[in-house]
């Protein structure tokens, strides 16, 4: 009987790994163990309830003020005896994280194998972004088996000398997850939020997400200014709503310029089920997230990504996304482009799908169990519809 520990810590992770613990726990013969570091406390909790999840093992390791190197300290100390009494056949880390690259480390540490869910990611710059880049490579480094999400995913692996029998491309499970919410969206209820979409009222509904740690200063700053001018240029038009982050570097320099503007909300942190909603209503979605990235494209959503790089490079070749940084003109030219020009919209609306069918997550799990699997090729949405 296979025994896989699946370890997480961030909302990400869970969303993504979890397509992947239903369709091993679909296995009779496979023990399936998870671990949280609960890297991020309160964003984790609300998905391991969302989503059933009760964990074998917490960590339990956020701390106020927490550094990478915190993180990474707390998972060497607290994880090894885990591993040392679970004795997994493998580990299953998602993504980018510090516990990813954390939790490789000391999986090697104890000689047990580990597998890499969103293997190959790579914008060939450590310090963009920080500091996932170098996260995602030492994950790579070590893992021994690579789930890549994409071609140009696994290109990459190959690149960095990956036998190419321990890569495998499936798709992003975060489609799996998207999909099965979208399924139900007739079902949810705008609880606490009704005053927001009321006041839609037929404008259109622009979605934005900042948060990086590499945009928080002037970059931030240029991206505010840019959506104060968008909100007074399209008063009767736009609706911005932004979800803004709590870190002081995020909330406070958003406030200050944005707040009670007329046709802006800025709203706390969502969860998940509510964003996944905000972005079936949007029209256009301004982001510096990876996630949004992967998920836009596959709801037909035009995505301005607010990074000077990305690692996620499939969505810009097919159309969907365009990277324009924080400078604040190329963000207003891109956005009056989208909001003004029907055909350059439609273009990027219409494109193809590069990220996933839905079955990313029952594609990993018969590869842990030994079983052959056909590899992910992306399609048009219209083609899959």
């Amino acid at each position: 009987m296979p025994k896989i520990l699946i370890v997480f810590g961030t909302r990400p992770e869970v969303i993504k790994l979890y397509p992947v613990i239903r369709a091993l726990k679909g296995y009779e013969q496979a023990e399936v163990k998870i671990c949280v570091t609960a890297q991020h406390r309160e964003m984790l909790d609300q998905f391991l309830n969302f989503f059933h999840l009760d964990p074998d093992y917490d960590l339990n390791i956020m701390k106020k003020g927490q550094t990478p190197s915190n993180v990474a300290s707390e998972i060497f100390a607290k994880l090894e005896p885990v591993l040392q009494q679970e004795r997994p056949e493998y580990v299953v880390v998602q993504g980018d994280t510090t516990t990813v690259a954390a939790t490789a480390m000391c999986a090697f540490y104890c000689k047990v194998k580990v597998a890499h869910v969103e293997a190959g990611l790579r914008t060939f710059n450590k310090w963009l972004p920080f500091p996932e880049e170098i996260n995602r490579k030492v994950a790579g480094v070590i893992a021994d088996l690579h789930f890549a999400p994409t071609r140009k995913a696994k290109e990459n692996l190959l690149k960095e000398g990956i036998d190419s029998s321990r890569i495998f491309v499936t798709g992003n499970p975060v489609v799996d997850t998207l999909m099965s919410i979208t399924r139900v969206k007739d079902e949810f209820k705008w609880d606490g939020f009704e005053d927001l979409i009321s006041s839609m009222d037929g404008k259109r509904l622009v979605l934005v997400t900042a948060h990086r740690r590499e945009n928080f200063g002037p970059p931030l700053l240029n991206i505010c200014t840019a959506l104060k001018t968008l909100s007074e240029m399209y008063r009767d038009h736009l609706l911005i709503v932004y979800p803004v982050h709590l870190n002081p570097n995020v909330w406070e320099p958003v406030h200050d310029i944005l707040k009670g503007r007329e046709n802006i909300r800025l709203i706390p942190p969502v969860d998940y089920f509510l964003l996944v909603n905000l972005m079936l209503k949007s029209y256009l979605i301004l982001t510096d997230s990876g996630g949004i990235q992967e998920e836009a494209p596959t709801l037909g959503k035009p995505v301005l990504l607010l990074r000077e790089v990305t690692e996620r490079p499939e969505a810009v070749e097919a159309g969907a996304v365009k990277v324009v940084g924080t400078d604040k003109d190329r963000i207003l030219e891109h956005a009056i482009r989208l909001i003004e020009d029907p055909e350059e919209y439609n273009k990027m609306a219409g494109s193809i799908n590069p990220y996933g069918d839905g079955r990313a997550g029952e594609r990993i799990a018969k590869i842990l169990m030994g079983e052959e699997i056909e590899e992910w090729e992306p399609e048009r949405i219209s083609e899959r519809e």
